[in-house]
């Protein structure tokens, strides 16, 4: 969940100022509710890889499985793009020359895209590894700013509470839309059940957990570096947790923050990797995706659907270096955040079918079907906030994997009859 998004979110909501700390609180809940969610249906439907499309496909059916499995994939290649021009931005730092010369960009971008394909190709242990070092380097300046910052707050810097035009209340669901992006991924760790040693115990503690670890670090660093730098200053800044450690340590603590926004994009980039080989994988397994998809080289790992997906990505992230299609490439972005969140949706609701079926004994029904309930309202809620544009598209890029639906079947069902 923490990409490199993060070390640019102070900035962006510094216009509302401190009364922005309740958006982050709201998204959070809303988080946790969905963490919640996933981690019992870990528990339900067991030793199963795909996360949101085998809940939804367990719940809901065939047809509605497929449709998160199709956005679901859609917005991993797609974001994986977006995640790798982060990651040279990031880097410009350091080698000014990224920003100048699109060439040494895009090899540099590709380099990494295809590194990490190939680090997943050797099993999901290893990408695993990579993930805990990644994720402990990126936390390094987040920690510094959060311990090290308190000692340069000025809760003067909080006045007014709510600078913005808009009404306490519109300034909280509109920061609260912002920030619920950040969260995006809380379901990743249920996408490879079935590679994950005892799932019905890891995958709920590293869901529930990862989703608090993180909310914490999200709104600490983000009222600290709001504490100590000027709202009016904040919102103007291109890099603000770079601003907080250039005050608390000088240059090299603006590097020390470059560096962890680079190792995120990096850690992040590895991870849905993974997350977009394993659930086509899945859909594959059940006939749903072409059988490439789902075959697996001598260490369990689905390469040839991992390669497919990083090819898409790296044409993308060429895209974005052509002038003509760099507004495009801004608005796939934004489809590709909304078609992460239809899943959400789906499984909220096939959570409530899988109880029902499942008859399970001595069941509290009542707090179950409520969280499935508030859970439902906030991914509605959260779809809403992405806008009436993205929504529109989002809804046709959903449509258009029906005909590729249809010829799944077909196929499946000629299959069939030539059998018989």
């Amino acid at each position: 969940m923490i990409g490199a998004g993060v070390f640019l979110m102070p900035a962006a909501l510094a216009a509302y100022g401190g009364i922005s700390i309740f958006g982050w609180l709201f998204s959070a809940i809303g988080a946790l509710l969905l963490a919640a969610i996933f981690s019992n249906l870990s528990k339900l439907v067991r030793d199963k890889n795909g996360g949101p499309y085998v809940y939804t496909k367990e719940g809901l059916g065939d047809f509605a499985g497929f449709l998160v499995a199709w956005g679901y994939w859609i917005s991993t290649w797609v974001a994986n793009a977006a995640i790798t021009i982060a990651f040279i931005s990031a880097l410009t730092v350091f080698v000014p020359i990224l920003e100048t010369n699109a060439v040494y960009a895009v090899l540099l971008g590709l380099c990494t895209i295809w590194f990490l394909t190939w680090v997943n190709s050797k099993g999901v242990r290893e990408s695993g590894n990579m993930q805990v070092i990644t994720t402990f380097l990126k936390l390094i300046p987040l920690v510094l700013v959060i311990i090290s910052g308190i000692f340069f707050f000025n809760i003067d810097n909080f006045i007014p509470f709510n600078p913005s035009k808009e009404t306490n209340m519109g300034a909280i669901a509109i920061t609260a839309t912002m920030t619920l992006y950040a969260f995006l991924g809380v379901e990743s760790a249920t996408v490879p059940a079935g590679n994950v040693e005892n799932p019905e115990k890891t995958i709920p503690k590293a869901t529930l957990l990862g989703t608090i670890i993180t909310t914490l670090v999200y709104v600490l660093s983000t009222v600290v570096v709001m504490g100590m730098i000027p709202s009016d200053m904040l919102s103007k800044s291109p890099a603000p947790f770079a601003d907080a450690m250039d005050i608390i340590a000088g240059e090299w603590g603006r590097g020390l923050v470059a560096a962890g926004a680079a190792i995120a994009a990096f850690g992040a980039l590895n991870g849905w990797i993974l997350i977009q080989g394993q659930i086509a994988m899945a859909t594959a397994k059940d006939d749903l995706f072409p059988r490439i998809f789902r075959r697996e080289n001598k260490k369990g790992v689905p390469a040839l659907g991992m390669i497919i997906g990083s090819v898409l990505t790296s044409i993308l992230m060429l895209m974005n270096y052509s002038d003509g299609l760099v507004e495009q490439f801004k608005f796939i972005i934004l489809l590709s955040t909304l078609t992460a969140l239809i899943p959400y949706l789906f499984t909220t609701a096939a959570y409530v079918l899988i109880l029902v079926e499942r008859k399970l004994p001595n069941m509290k029904w009542l707090p179950k079907i409520t969280l499935a309930g508030l859970a439902f309202i906030y991914s509605l809620w959260a779809i809403y906030g992405a806008g009436e544009k993205a929504v529109y598209w989002g809804l046709l890029l959903l449509l258009a994997g029906i005909p590729f639906y249809v010829w799944m079947k077909f196929r499946n069902k000629a299959k069939t009859i030539h059998h018989k």
